[in-house]
């Protein structure tokens, strides 16, 4: 009957005849062929069914929508997309016919992209080939049926074989004749390699068989044969190219494709197609351009396009796990199989010490079988193993492109600002609390203006309650940067072990204890128990990490925020000598944070003592009850078993712990990102979704209900004081508030690209909006400009003409090519401005929003740019809407005025109306100009056009490239050595190995000698303590051995050996030890004479080794984390300090970004990398030391293999050390773009907004995801090659020792023999684990080279010098005096002062003025030695500043510079962060610079509602109020109250506010020297003119650099500025009197357009100063 056979399968040493012949060759092979019919009729059922929907449905091809897209390919590419796995997979071979051969086609062909067509090598051939073969071997089954070769019973298994056969030959031969025809069936590859590989298995068993036990000559020779063939069929499956067919491979610029989709199945399983990469990094060192592209598939766009179309119906976390379902099966499928293979070396050993133990048992073949066995097991092992980790590494690239695009996609739509932020997971707690109804102001506007107030009236209690917060929370940028940068990393880190969680850790829990069962019978439950105990601690143990991390994560972000905050500000903390008081802060935060980290250290070291007492706990309890309770003999093959066993067992326990922890961690992570995802969006895109068409059909800007209607295509003006409103007008205008009532009439709620431009005007229906603050991408300043425009040279000259750019671009290194670092960190505040407003201008938008563009530069600029810009050519037909303060300048051209105050439209209406009224101001009631002012070109042209006047007219730019100009400043681009213009921005990444001095930085800093002496010791005595414990078991099983040798002999001693067939010479007892093989109750005869051991003699002394290791254990972790925390806290308290003392040059050419990567990512490497992983480089060495000398002294023979074997490891661990650590410096590098765009786009996010380029940015997102993926990926490829060639190696180890003592049997004993196979099973473990190990704590030290970069940055001069430092009340008098003064930023630059020599008496006011570039600041700067002087000297006070320390000159004077800096924290914290003064001289200060009215009673700073200032009585328009709100509607005065809150950097505050504060702060110290820096820029001019009332009040000597020459009118003296040189310096009203060439001063006021005033008033301060001196 066929399938029945009798008794067992295995017999002695080979499979039964009956089982080689009913299964292995009738019914295994049979089955095989049914499930291939059954697939294939499946797939072309399911393809008919396909077929016929198709024809139904024929997509009809419009022209311009095809054309807009165009695909490499028309064919069949258009296959629908179907997100169904099974589908995509036939779709995949559904490709288009060419020349005969068939091609596939990639899904999504990225744009821009060539690509190129590979077919394999000899496919046709090899076709041929194949068919031939299989014709061969289906012969030879023909010829066995004739001869009858295989005897009577062989009959069946031979016509099964020329069925299967037959049918492999009709594939292969469709498969041959396909290929030259055009229809075909998908995925007969699979099946013949499928079958090959099948069928070569069955014969493989049968040939062995037949060497072993020979049959007949002709059935030799026919098995002999087919066997070669079918090799030959297998060979040429798993090395030709997999589904041996052409790949279209995808070349994006010079980026190469990779060369994973042509590789073979070997090459897939073995990673051999890694080589490349791996021989490539060895070579050369790896740069961006080198590391090849991903394949289209894992790309980001491809991705979220296959991901969007899954519809969502559940939590994120279950969303996700259903897209990636098919994946995860398959990775799964990998660990199950894993799982199980994992025990097979342990099995065998079992088998060969038996072995040992009796030689007799068995012929020789079945141990060389069980020794080869041994290695190959584990090389399934090892490929299953790869594979689960690579298909993880697959997901996690295409789960972390999923979710930054996600939340890169969501930040864009998010709301522009809102009063609160919210904690990420908090919300779940206070979903309970109602909310107060939130009365938004300006239009129910929750703008940056109102910090967050409540309504003032409603008295419910609900106003003390803290958790209550207005409807309009977000979450914050950090928070955003955050979840982009941590959480996406660690939910994509998680995929890639998931497989352990759910597929190996099970199956080998299971199949380890019913192992342990068979083996050890009762007594195994024990050793169970304590397993079982051990779980939970370990969930437990896994919690405690999570709880700590979390600590530690909270302190690391208060620290990184404040550090964050310290560097963004390093300048005025500088100018305040702070330094010392804010590292202090820093450091505080840092102890805070090391401390949560000692207690995390303190859990792990007592962890990993549990961790390694655990074994021995276990073999103890194990090890009693089976000798003391049970009574039996504990053989060498049972008690190496057992522990091997056992120790498979702790691994799938601790990572259950471990991963069920991280698990839980990545699913907040998870949960923080839905709920960013789940936040209220902009409404931008519903606000303006109408066109900006009213009900009559008439085009509109403006708001139905404020009933502002702006003048479209003229321009129009908004004013107000400062704090009123003008920001968020337009803000409102563009859609970025929240609406309440009313409607807002703008285009621009589509995409840009959408629009069709105008081909009259060339203009398109879209916003240009240039921000308050000017925002810039991290780009070249034409890139900014341009905003990825089409570029026209005519225009873009024009524009940098209109807006003034021409001589700044001159100045600077690089000309337009200058990189702009982030947050335009190279350039001055005007220069910034006026890119913004290039851009603007440059830009095709018929509709352009200006915030207050004219502040930032001085005057005549500003005049310039309002006559050539704003009012030039460039803006004919052009809507503009312009928001400012130079009210004199702009509303006499204007058409339309809207005034605002305190919120309130004030007045609003053509500007002579408005003018009219004399609201505006007494200046302004000026007659309208005509409309000549469009061409008219000032009297003079500013200097800031062109140095000769008549040289470049705005008529002549397209000639000025002939003239020598152009050329000179081209040629100077050009000369500016290449090597320069490689941005400074970069960040650098080291090459080669870790330097040396790197390692000693970090060791010293652990602790001195003696420290890393005992270190040592501890190791070594930690590693022998293990080994000890086994040679004790080794000791105590062979007294087994050597005490029961007498009790039985074999009755035959005969040994056979060879290929005699041995069946009943075998001796009967050995029988039924063979037999009940796993069977705990049928004891052999063995057991029933147990010998006499001292059971109880060897079990203690087992336990105090155990104890002893684990006491060893725990301490050497201590001291190492000890050390480890010394070394983090000297590490970063340096760091510190060097940056916060380093010069001012070091932060404008290195980005913050870059400063704060190393203060985040790599001091986190230093705190909780090092230390572990050293601890473990220094663990793997020893125990790979200690296990080749065991082996060694064991078998002595293995020496020789060992030099080999450590041969192929140098090498191979050589290859890998060097690709790997090329590409995670390149993937570090990469990170930090990716990083910097999200944190760029949030800051710039209304911008992107208002132009509508929102689509662009996401597609650069998706560039910069690639673009890291891409390292990344490669990384771990190259990682999953090391496994798999060092898994090899180790099975070579495992190989050897097996051999060496199969060669040695009789000489050597069980217990040795046993001792020697589970140490090198064990080793490769180890030694993968070294590589690794030391492959990363490489890349760990690469953080502290990373940070030791910037502890040898250039440091400031001394702080305080005692041998010089002046009195203690110096500067008592105020005089400042430059003597020859010149300086340079760097050695290689221009001097930007020369031979500056001035005086200021005591008490004066100066004025500083000169176009942008001229040196004001540099004038600031030196005064604070923020330059050191090349020659010449400053004086105050007779003191030379020079000589001093640097703390003592800058608390002594006093600046307020241009850029507003404020801190987080409140408006007390901001204006005396170390509380030096009282409540009353703060309100003084801020009563001075006008920010509170005249004195209110300030007892009780809360109550009064005093506006901003008085009120104008006035036609108050109502701005909607929701009903049933009360009415106060008056704006409360936040700096009534020093405990209001400041956000970060000052954001809830206007610019103005912020500049007055920052005046404040400086008057608080009632300094002796004042320099103020442009300190009011942003401020309208009815409170400039308060200020500066106050400012001529004070008793100190006044260095003003102004662009309003208004401000300075009146000073004592003014000092004119021109290319770092003095030319005019005298009382303003002598100046004012010059004439002719160089009277500059007289000619930037003329430029202004206010001469008479600016005389006036000059005239009056001249007088004035008269009296007083004849007094």
């Amino acid at each position: 009957m066929l399938g029945f056979c009798e008794g067992p399968i295995w017999q002695v040493d080979d499979i039964t005849n009956c089982v080689q012949r009913d299964f292995l060759r009738v019914l295994f092979p049979l089955i095989v062929v049914c499930v291939s019919i059954l697939v294939l009729s499946i797939q072309a059922i399911r393809r008919n069914v396909k077929l016929k929907r198709k024809a139904k449905y024929k997509k009809i091809i419009n022209g311009p929508d095809f054309l807009e897209n165009p695909r490499p390919y028309s064919g069949t590419n258009g296959v629908n997309h179907d997100s169904s796995s099974e589908e995509e997979a036939e779709d995949d071979d559904e490709g288009l016919t060419m020349n005969g051969g068939r091609l596939t086609l990639t899904k999504t062909t990225t744009l821009g992209s060539v690509a190129a067509i590979d077919s394999p090598r000899g496919q046709n051939t090899m076709m041929v080939i194949e068919t031939l073969v299989v014709a061969a071997v289906d012969a030879l089954n023909v010829a066995a049926l004739i001869l009858h070769a295989h005897g009577p019973k062989g009959t069946t298994a031979t016509i099964a074989g020329i069925i299967t056969w037959t049918y492999i030959l009709i594939l292969a031969g469709l498969r041959l004749l396909m290929s030259y025809k055009s229809w075909r069936i998908p995925h007969v590859w699979n099946h013949t390699a499928a079958l090959y590989s099948l069928q070569w298995l069955f014969s493989l068993v049968i040939f062995r068989s037949t060497i072993i036990h020979p049959r007949s000559r002709v059935a030799q020779a026919l098995i002999f044969s087919e066997f070669a063939l079918t090799s030959l069929l297998f060979g040429i499956a798993i090395t030709t190219r997999k589904g041996n067919k052409a790949v279209v491979l995808e070349w994006e610029g010079d980026i190469e494709p990779s060369r994973e989709p042509l590789a073979s199945l070997f090459s897939i399983f073995t990673f051999a197609w890694v080589d490349a990469i791996v021989w490539q990094g060895y070579n050369k060192t790896f740069e961006m351009s080198n590391v090849w592209n991903l394949v289209p598939k894992d790309k980001a766009a491809a991705v979220l396009a296959d991901y969007r179309q899954l519809k969502k119906t559940t939590i994120l976390t279950w969303h996700l796990m259903r897209y990636f379902k098919m994946k995860l099966f398959i990775q799964c499928a990998y660990g199950v199989f894993e799982g199980l293979f994992t025990f097979a070396p342990t099995l065998l050993m079992k088998s060969i010490l038996e072995y040992t133990e009796d030689p007799e048992s068995a012929p020789r073949n079945v141990i060389w079988l069980y020794v080869i066995l041994l290695a190959f097991t584990d090389i399934l092992r090892s490929l299953a193993n790869q594979q689960a980790l690579w298909i993880g590494r697959k997901i996690c690239i295409r789960l972390r492109a999923i979710i930054i695009g996600e939340i890169y996609a969501k930040a864009l739509r998010r709301k522009a600002a809102a009063g609160n932020d919210t904690v990420l997971g908090d919300k779940k707690d206070k979903d309970g609390s109602a909310r107060p109804s939130a009365i938004k102001k300006m239009l129910g506007i929750g703008s940056k203006k109102d910090t967050t107030k409540k309504d003032s009236d409603s008295t419910n209690s609900q106003d003390d309650d803290p958790i209550t917060k207005g409807g309009d929370e977000q979450v914050n940028v950090g928070t955003i940067i955050n979840l982009m940068s941590v959480d996406s990393f660690k939910v994509s880190e998680i995929t890639a072990y998931l497989h352990f969680l759910l597929a190996a850790a099970p199956t080998q829990l299971i199949a380890a204890v019913y192992l342990l069962y068979k083996i050890l019978g009762a007594s195994s439950i024990p050793g169970l128990i304590v397993m079982a105990v051990l779980l939970p601690v370990n969930i437990l143990f896994a919690r405690g990490f999570g709880k700590y991390q979390k600590k530690i994560m909270a302190a690391t972000d208060k620290r990184i925020h404040t550090t964050n905050e310290v560097l963004q500000n390093i300048r005025i903390i500088k100018f305040f000598a702070w330094e010392h008081r804010f590292s202090n802060i820093v450091n505080e935060k840092r102890s805070a944070e090391l401390s949560a980290l000692r207690s995390k250290y303190i859990l792990w070291a007592f962890a990993v003592a549990v961790w390694n007492t655990v074994p021995v706990l276990i073999t103890f309890f194990s090890f009693l009850v089976y000798t003391a309770v049970e009574k039996k003999p504990l053989y060498p093959s049972i008690a190496f078993t057992a522990i091997s066993l056992f120790n498979i067992l702790r691994v799938p326990l601790d990572q259950l712990g471990d991963m069920i922890a991280h698990v839980q961690e990545s699913k907040v992570s998870v949960d923080r990102v839905e709920e960013f995802l789940n936040e209220e969006e902009t409404e931008k895109y519903e606000q303006l979704r109408h066109d900006n068409v009213d009900e009559n059909g008439k085009k509109i800007i403006g708001f139905k209900n404020l009933d502002i209607k702006f003048e479209i295509g003229k321009l129009n003006i908004i004013a107000g004081p400062t704090g009123s409103g003008k920001t968020s007008l337009l803000m409102a205008l563009l859609g970025e508030m929240t609406l309440i009532k009313g409607s807002v009439y703008l285009p621009g709620g589509y995409s840009r690209e959408d629009v069709r431009t105008d081909p009259e005007t060339g203009l398109t229906e879209t916003v240009a909006y240039c921000a308050q603050q000017a925002w810039l991408v991290n780009a070249n300043i034409k890139e900014n400009i341009l905003f990825a425009a089409p570029f026209d040279e005519k225009r873009y000259k024009d524009v940098i003409v209109a807006c003034a750019l021409e001589r700044d671009l001159e100045i600077l290194d690089a000309g337009d090519e200058t990189l702009v670092g982030e947050k335009g960190i190279t350039l001055s505040g005007g220069q910034k401005q006026r890119i913004s407003l290039a851009r603007a201008l440059y830009s095709n938008s018929k509709h352009v929003l200006l915030d207050d563009c004219l502040s930032a530069v001085d005057s005549h600029t500003a005049k310039w740019i309002f006559d050539n810009c704003i009012r030039g050519p460039l803006m004919n037909s052009r809507t503009c809407i312009l928001v400012t303060h130079n009210l004199a300048l702009c509303v006499p051209d204007s058409r339309y005025v809207v005034l605002l105050d305190n919120g309130k439209v004030e007045v609003q209406g053509p500007s002579e109306e408005v003018i009219a009224t004399g609201k505006l101001g007494d200046d302004i009631n000026k007659s309208r100009p005509g409309s000549a002012a469009n061409s008219r070109m000032p009297s003079r042209v500013p200097s800031s056009v062109g140095e000769e006047s008549g040289e470049t007219l705005v008529e002549d730019i397209p000639e000025a490239n002939g003239n020598g100009k152009s050329n000179r400043r081209a040629s100077r681009a050009k000369s500016v050595d290449q090597s320069m213009k490689k941005d400074a921005m970069t960040e650098t990444k080291a090459e080669g190995g870790v330097k040396w001095a790197v390692m000693v930085l970090y060791l010293k800093a652990m602790g001195p000698w003696w420290f890393w002496v005992l270190a040592v010791l501890v190791f070594g005595v930690q590693q022998v303590g293990s080994l000890v414990a086994n040679i004790w078991i080794r000791q105590w099983a062979n007294q087994y051995e050597t005490e029961s040798v007498g009790a039985f002999q074999s009755p035959s001693a005969n040994s056979y050996v060879g290929n005699i067939i041995s069946t009943v010479q075998v001796a009967g007892s050995r029988l039924s030890k063979l037999q009940p093989y796993f069977n705990p109750t049928q004891t052999s005869l063995l057991a029933q004479v147990a010998p006499n051991v001292d059971i109880g003699y060897y079990l203690a002394v087992y336990g105090c080794i155990g104890v002893a290791c684990m006491l060893v254990a725990l301490f050497r972790d201590f001291w190492l984390f000890f050390g480890s925390l010394t070394a983090s806290w000297k590490i970063h308290q340096r760091l510190v300090e060097s940056v916060t003392r380093a010069k001012f040059k070091f932060f404008d050419v290195t980005p913050l970004g870059q400063l704060m990567n190393r203060f985040s990512k790599d001091l986190e490497a230093v705190d909780q990398e090092v230390a572990p992983i050293a601890i473990g480089v220094m663990s793997c060495a020893l125990a790979i030391i200690v296990t080749v000398a065991l082996i060694s002294a064991i078998t002595p023979g293995f020496l020789i293999a060992c030099i080999f074997i450590s041969a192929m490891y140098f090498f191979v661990g050589k290859f890998y050390l060097r690709s790997s650590r090329d590409l995670k410096r390149l993937e570090s590098v990469q990170r930090s773009p990716l990083f910097q765009q999200f944190g760029e786009t949030l800051s710039g996010i209304t911008t992107i907004r208002a132009y509508g380029d929102e689509r662009r940015f996401i597609r650069d997102n998706m560039q910069r995801i690639n673009t890291h993926s891409r390292p990344f990926i490669y990384l771990w490829a190259a990682n999953r090659w090391l496994a798999f060639r060092i898994d090899m190696i180790g099975d070579l180890v495992a190989f050897f020792a097996g051999a060496f003592i199969v060669l040695s049997i009789g000489k050597i004993d069980a217990g040795s023999a046993g001792l020697s196979l589970s140490y090198a099973v064990s080793f490769t473990e180890n030694v993968l684990w070294l590589v690794r190990l030391y492959a990363m704590n490489e890349q760990n030290m690469n953080s502290v080279e990373r940070i030791k970069e910037y502890l040898d940055v250039e440091q400031e001069a001394e702080a305080v010098i005692e041998k010089t430092r002046p009195a203690a009340n110096w500067p008592s008098q105020g005089s400042v005096e430059f003597i020859d003064y010149t300086t340079r930023y760097r050695s290689d630059l221009e001097p930007v002062l020369r031979n500056v020599t001035f005086k200021i008496n005591p008490l004066e006011k100066v004025g500083i003025v000169g176009r942008t570039g001229a040196g004001k600041s540099s004038l600031a700067l030196a005064l604070f030695r923020g330059l050191e002087a090349e020659t010449g000297k400053i004086l105050i006070d007779e003191v030379d500043i020079g000589l001093i320390g640097l703390q003592d000159l800058r608390e002594s004077i006093t600046i307020v510079p241009q850029d507003p800096t404020l801190f987080t924290g409140t408006i007390r914290s901001n204006l005396d962060p170390f509380n030096l003064f009282t409540d009353e001289d703060i309100f003084t200060a801020l009563r001075r610079v006008q920010l509170i009215g005249a004195a209110t009673s300030t007892t009780n700073p809360s109550t009064p509602l005093t506006a901003s200032r008085p009120a104008t009585p006035g036609r108050a328009v109502d701005f909607d109020i929701p009903s049933g709100a009360s009415t106060p509607i008056t704006n409360k005065n936040i700096f009534l109250n020093l405990s209001s809150p400041v956000t970060e950097s000052g954001n809830n505050l206007s610019q103005g506010q912020r500049q007055l504060l920052c005046l404040a702060r400086a008057l608080l110290k009632q300094p002796k020297v004042l320099m103020m820096d442009e300190a009011t820029a942003s401020i309208d001019y009815n409170t400039d003119s308060k200020i500066q009332e106050t400012i001529r009040e004070l008793k100190s000597t006044i260095i003003t650099i102004a662009h309003r020459l208004q401000t300075i009118a009146d000073y004592d003296k003014v000092l004119v500025l021109d290319k770092g040189a003095v030319v005019e310096y005298g009382h303003p009203h002598e100046l004012l009197k010059k004439d002719g060439k160089d009277a500059i001063f007289k000619g930037m006021c003329e430029m202004s357009g206010d001469l008479e005033a600016l005389q006036k008033t000059a005239k009056k301060a001249w007088d004035v100063g008269k009296l007083v001196d004849d007094e």
